[in-house]
C-alpha cells in the first residue's frame, strides 16, 4: 500500500508539473534561451573540434605518404640523373626540409618519429648520391644531423624523458624504435666508428622487444658480416667525372645499403 501510494504522489506531481509547464516556461524564457543557445554551442564546437582533427589527420598522413613515395622514387630518378652526367641528389635535401616540418607540425607521435626516421635516410641518401665527394667535416656535420633525426624519433616513441638512458626506457611500436636504432649504427659506420655500430646492432638482436622486425634481422646480418665491409665508408667521387659513359653497374652506389620501403604495408619497413 506505501508504494502505492507513493508511485500516486509522484503521479500527482508529475501532472501538477507539465500542467504548470507552459506558465513556468513563460516565465523563464529568456534563461531557457540563453541554456538552450549555450548546449548547442558547446555541442556544435565539440563535434567541430573533432571533425576538424579527423580531417587534419588524415591531410598529415596523405602528406607524409607523398613525401616517403618522392623519397622512395629520388633513388632511381638520380642515377638515371648520373647516366647523363647531372647530378641531382640535391634534390633530397628539400624533402629531408618538409620530412623535418611534417614531424614538427603533427602530434602523432608515431607520424612525427617515422617522418623523422624518413628525414635522416634522405640525409644520408643525399651524401651517397653526390657526383662529387664531400668534405669530411661536411660529411660529419650531415652525418650528426642524421643521428640528432633518428634519437629524437627515439624519444617521442619513449615513456621516459630524453635524459633517461636508452635501455632503462619502455618503448611504443617495437618496428620504428628497432629502424631508428638501426639507422644509429649506420651512421656510426659511416662515420668510421665501427665499435659503436658493432653494440648498436648487438643490442637490437638481444632484446627481445625487437624480435620479429626487420631491422633485428638486418641487424643480425651485418653483425655476422661484420668483418667483410669493417672499413671507413668513403662518400667517393662518380666515375663519371672521368668524361666516359659508364655502364650501370659503375653508376656510384652506396655503401651502406639504402633501399626505400613498401609504405603500404600495415607496419613501415624500412631499410635505409
Amino acid at each position: 500500500m506505501k508504494s502505492e501510494h507513493r508511485h500516486e504522489l509522484k503521479t500527482n506531481e508529475l501532472a501538477r508539473w507539465l500542467a504548470n509547464f507552459p506558465q513556468w516556461a513563460k516565465e523563464n524564457r529568456t534563461t531557457i534561451i540563453y541554456v538552450s543557445a549555450l548546449v548547442i554551442v558547446v555541442a556544435g564546437l565539440y563535434f567541430w573540434k573533432r571533425y576538424k582533427k579527423n580531417v587534419v589527420s588524415v591531410r598529415e598522413q596523405l602528406n607524409l605518404t607523398n613525401l616517403i613515395t618522392q623519397l622512395s622514387q629520388s633513388k632511381p630518378q638520380i642515377l638515371q640523373a648520373q647516366a647523363q652526367g647531372f647530378d641531382s641528389s640535391y634534390n633530397l635535401l628539400p624533402i629531408a626540409d618538409k620530412l623535418a616540418a611534417a614531424a614538427q607540425n603533427t602530434k602523432n607521435n608515431q607520424m612525427a618519429a617515422l617522418a623523422l626516421i624518413k628525414r635522416a635516410q634522405a640525409l644520408r641518401m643525399e651524401l651517397h648520391y653526390r657526383l662529387e665527394a664531400a668534405g669530411e667535416r661536411e660529411i660529419k656535420a650531415q652525418i650528426d644531423t642524421a643521428k640528432a633525426s633518428y634519437t629524437e624519433a627515439i624519444n617521442l616513441l619513449s615513456n621516459a624523458d630524453s635524459q633517461t638512458p636508452i635501455e632503462n626506457r619502455k618503448f611504443k611500436n617495437p618496428s620504428l624504435i628497432a629502424t631508428a636504432k638501426f639507422g644509429l649504427g649506420l651512421c656510426e659506420e659511416e662515420l668510421g666508428n665501427f665499435e659503436k655500430a658493432e653494440q648498436i646492432y648487438r643490442d637490437i638482436v638481444e632484446n627481445a622487444f625487437f624480435e620479429g622486425t626487420t631491422a633485428a634481422a638486418e641487424a643480425k646480418q651485418r653483425l655476422d658480416t661484420m668483418a667483410d665491409y669493417r672499413q671507413k665508408v668513403v662518400f667517393k667521387q662518380s666515375p663519371i667525372k672521368s668524361g666516359t659513359k659508364p655502364a650501370p653497374s659503375e653508376l656510384m652506389q652506396p655503401q651502406i645499403k639504402l633501399q626505400a620501403p613498401d609504405i603500404n604495408k600495415a607496419q613501415p619497413i624500412i631499410r635505409e
